[in-house]
């Protein structure tokens, strides 16, 4: 006999929401998607793909203003010219062809897309605006959205959230940012290199407090050899418009100017009006869905992932999040989501990248590690490149030196922490890492290298 395909009813078409469908999809089940925003979700269309776009452009521009320092005579050149229109019009093409491709391979695996929003009549069934839908499982990746402050409510023209800057038909020839977390750093670090006189408003001492100290420290001498204004622990209070563009008072009553606001000021879930409580769905006193390791929430059948969970705001967590939760309700066997070994990426210039245990863990004494922290600036590859500022730190355990995590602040450091991710993943210690060959000369050496570093520290051990 036959059994009946599992239905599931997903709300929400970002990474959490469609890489879930396509694991339902792949296990026979019965998958409808219901979406407001369209494939790929707010990620694809007006967050992470387009900053990332964004943030590509503005590191072709540093790459042609430190061309001198590699013998290219620049002097008689004028900066090349942005041309804002071109640009966000290219990013939000690149936004929407990835948004189709996502869709495309949604409807080959058969997966039915509804466009509108949905909400939760019980644990076991969704309005859609194509009606009732019963389901045997339900997920929940609706996402978050940029919190507002009072008295700094976004126009879209001069008082911006990020979602909006890309229908701007200039680029911000002065641009304050408010907001020194990832990604505020991010679009700092962009517009600046772009060619906007930028001044970040921070209300802590150092900016990216959430950050390696280390690699915060290094990025703010960066801004600041740059141009950038950074104003630490300072909290923007409101923001109004006049005639000459903007005016941001502080909380200490002082005022700065400038031609646009951006505020990067935190994220608020998705979590509102769509049937939680009907459901018997828990939220925190912050609004974020309760999820324990395999992405259940307190409804029996209903799971939730992505950023209306407040679990790590990655792609890569949501994504990992929803197929989880699939793998659970369809009965496979699955692994618990561990975030200690999740990698992450601030994507400024230099990018910072981690993974694993954190030097604030080891410094409060929550984990007992070693650390070497190496220049990138001894790198031969480095050298080559003109590349000044960075470095590669690894953690390992005392006696075993086994790799706990590492930090690393370079050009690309997004694709140079994977041998890092796969040692931490992997239990390799400091010499298995260190005897695995790297091309010379080239910037992964630094990676080795800082291994055999801590091979002295077992060695002192034993």
């Amino acid at each position: 006999m036959t059994l009946p395909r599992q239905k599931i009813v997903i709300l929400g078409g970002g990474p959490g929401g469609y890489e879930a469908a396509l694991v339902a999809a792949q296990l026979d089940a019965d998958v409808t998607v219901v979406d407001e925003d369209g494939p790929g979700g707010a990620c694809v269309l007006t967050d992470c793909v387009p900053s990332k776009t964004l943030i590509e452009t503005s590191s072709t521009m540093t790459v042609f203003k430190g061309a001198a320092t590699l013998g290219i005579r620049t002097e008689h050149l004028a900066t090349p010219p942005v041309d804002a229109k071109g640009l966000y019009q290219r990013i939000k093409s690149l936004a929407a062809a990835q948004s189709s491709d996502i869709g495309a391979r949604l409807k080959a695996e058969g997966v039915t897309v509804i466009r509108g929003r949905g909400s939760l009549k019980s644990a076991v069934a969704v309005q859609t605006p194509d009606g009732d839908l019963e389901a045997d499982a339900i997920l929940i990746a609706t996402g978050a959205h940029p919190r507002i402050l009072p008295g700094a409510e976004p126009d879209g023209e001069r008082i911006l959230t990020w979602r909006q800057l890309y229908d701007l038909d200039e680029l911000p020839e002065s641009l304050i940012v408010i907001g020194s977390g990832v990604t505020g750093a991010e679009f700092a670090s962009a517009y600046q290199a772009l060619g906007s006189n930028v001044t970040l408003v921070s209300s802590r001492q150092r900016v990216l407090p959430g950050e390696d100290a280390d690699a915060a420290a290094l990025i703010e001498d960066v801004w600041r050899r740059r141009g950038m204004t950074v104003l630490s622990q300072s909290r923007g209070q409101a923001v109004r418009r006049d005639s000459g563009g903007v005016t941001v008072t502080l909380t200490d009553g002082k005022e700065i100017t400038g031609s646009h606001c951006l505020m990067t000021v935190g994220m608020v879930p998705n979590t509102e009006g769509i049937g939680l409580d009907r459901a018997g769905v828990k939220r925190d006193s912050r609004g974020f869905i309760e999820v324990d390791r395999v992405s259940r929430t307190s409804a029996h059948g209903v799971y939730a992932a992505g950023d209306c969970t407040g679990v790590l705001m990655l792609a890569s967590v949501a994504a990992m999040q929803g197929r989880i939760a699939m793998w659970h309700s369809l009965g496979e066997a699955v692994h618990p989501i561990r975030l200690s070994r999740v990698a992450a990426t601030i994507f400024t210039d230099p990018e910072i990248a981690t993974v694993g245990v954190s030097q604030r863990a080891v410094t409060e004494g929550e984990v007992q590690a070693r650390a070497f922290n190496l220049p990138l600036a001894t790198n031969p590859r480095a050298k080559m490149a003109g590349i000044q500022d960075g470095f590669v730190k690894l953690f390992t355990s005392p006696g075993t030196a086994r790799v706990l995590g590492g930090v690393v602040v370079a050009p690309r450091a997004s694709e140079l922490i994977l041998p890092i991710s796969l040692a931490v993943e992997q239990h390799l210690t400091a010499a298995q890492l260190a005897q695995t060959f790297t091309v010379y000369p080239s910037l992964s050496g630094s990676v080795t290298e800082t291994a055999r570093r801590l091979m002295d520290f077992a060695t002192e051990d034993k």
